[in-house]
């Protein structure tokens, strides 16, 4: 079963994401995006799980809870994305300020990886163990997809 199309609120903030990264102006109509693509991002994830209503009573509080929990990993790399803008119109960055953001960045991807192996049990009390694994994959996609626009906005380091 392929997955269905992004909504038009997770292309706007796709769109937005490619933005230059120093785009200050971007942060209000950010705002009000998130919260259209939180919405949308659930309407993905419920045209593609195929879940009962048991599965969904059980399921949605936990997928409830994993947004929340990845919400603080979003906003640990927007710090590290912020930072990395700001060191960048400063000049050029010292190796220091370069290993320091990287270490970051890769911190906060293994917070991820990390997020994930804990809430597959919590799924699987949910759900059969592959609508479980379905909906991690779901999320990984949509991640990849917002991570490639992200990559093609920042700048290499000089």
């Amino acid at each position: 079963m392929g997955m269905k199309v992004l909504g038009v609120g997770m292309v706007a903030l796709l769109a937005v994401l490619a933005q230059p990264v120093l785009a200050d102006e971007a942060t209000t109509n950010m705002e009000i995006l998130i919260q259209k693509v939180k919405a949308d991002k659930k309407l993905l994830v419920a045209a593609n799980m195929g879940l009962t209503d048991a599965e969904g009573k059980a399921f949605w509080p936990i997928y409830d809870a994993y947004q929340k929990d990845l919400q603080a990993i979003n906003e640990r790399l927007a710090n590290a994305i912020k930072a990395y803008a700001d060191a960048l119109a400063a000049g050029p960055l010292s190796n220091e300020t370069a290993k320091k953001l990287f270490n970051e960045a890769v911190a906060a991807e293994d917070s991820e990886v990390k997020l994930k192996q804990s809430y597959l049990p919590k799924l699987e009390k949910a759900v059969s163990s592959a609508k479980a694994v379905r909906y991690l994959q779901i999320e990984t996609k949509i991640r990849a997809a917002v991570r490639y626009e992200l990559a093609g906005a920042i700048p290499l380091v000089e």
